[in-house]
């Protein structure tokens, strides 16, 4: 068994292990909510602070990274969306929802391990890049279509509340804190001490499997129990022509070997519970979104291994 092929085996073996536990009930249903807090309001903002402080991105090339790969975002957005309204007859409210489904990657809770596993601590300096703006942008446009279409009409943008929401948003994220915390550290040029250090080192290193666990435990909510035509559809434009394009992009801009297969396999990834909850403030589409979800996190076991392939092939 090859190296990589391991990895994606053990990643989703993690996945599968939490959704058994679910399933057979040797654990509660109400555990996933718990363990889920724990890894994206404690784990993961230790991890991504101390790869703020200790990491060099030197050579990362962010602007062009960020550019190809939301350029990317965008055009799967819109395909998802045309796709829900036009080929499967959904309103203009489900069509967003669709969209996001078609276009937010799990970055978190199974693109931090994924991309630990693969590519190491330089592969997750590149996702952090990512995992920076990713929620603000992805926060921002949700807020903004949810301001224009959430009762179901059109009814103008009001940028005051539009910016009051997603700062209130954004202020209390734990993954921003970390980021954030960690980049303020970094300009002070002062090391951290060293208990500081083996905190954040301790709690931080559990992060991965944690989440990886928590995220097939909270799939036992949703299951797949209807359609089956539109979420498989978004799934194809999840996991198969969002990193296509995305590999383009990255081709075409010329990005470091390093950075773009990263990108690629972060369009790889199958949605994650994002496009749900949207989904819920929409109060539209949820079981889109959920089986979608479930049906594209199935396949991505196989999808995740064909992309690792070809950018390791196009990419070295």
């Amino acid at each position: 068994m090859s190296p990589l092929t391991e990895t994606v085996l053990f990643v989703f073996g993690l996945v599968a292990l939490g959704y058994l536990a679910g399933l057979t009930g040797y654990l509660k249903a109400q555990s996933a909510e718990g363990v889920a807090e724990f890894a994206v309001g404690v784990a993961m903002p230790l991890l991504l602070f101390e790869t703020m402080v200790k990491s060099d991105f030197h050579g990362s090339a962010p602007w062009v990274l960020w550019g190809t790969y939301f350029s990317a975002v965008a055009l799967t957005w819109i395909a998802g969306h045309l796709v829900t309204t036009r080929l499967f007859g959904r309103d203009s409210r489900t069509g967003i929802v669709g969209g996001v489904s078609a276009a937010y990657s799990n970055v978190v809770l199974l693109g931090v391990p994924f991309i630990l596993g693969v590519y190491g601590k330089q592969g997750f300096e590149v996702l952090s890049l990512l995992v920076s703006v990713h929620l603000p942008i992805m926060m921002m446009a949700s807020i903004v279509l949810f301001e224009l279409f959430g009762d179901g009409k059109a009814t103008g943008l009001h940028p005051l509340r539009v910016l009051r929401r997603f700062l209130h948003k954004l202020l209390i994220n734990p993954l921003i804190i970390g980021i954030v915390a960690g980049l303020a550290w970094r300009l002070t040029g002062v090391p951290l001490p060293g208990l500081v250090s083996r905190l954040a080192e301790a709690l931080g290193g559990t992060a991965a499997p944690v989440a990886l666990f928590a995220m097939g435990l909270g799939l036992n909510r949703f299951g797949i129990t209807g359609h089956i035509g539109p979420a498989g559809a978004l799934s194809m434009l999840k996991l198969f022509v969002m990193p296509a394009i995305t590999l383009l992009l990255v081709w075409l801009a010329g990005l470091p070997p390093l950075t773009a297969q990263v990108a690629v396999l972060v369009a790889a990834l199958p949605s994650g519970i994002n496009s749900y909850l949207i989904a819920v403030q929409f109060e539209t589409g949820q079981g889109l979104a959920s089986n979608q979800m479930t049906l594209a996190t199935a396949c991505a076991v196989v999808t995740t291994s064909f992309w690792l392939a070809v950018t390791a092939m196009m990419f070295g």
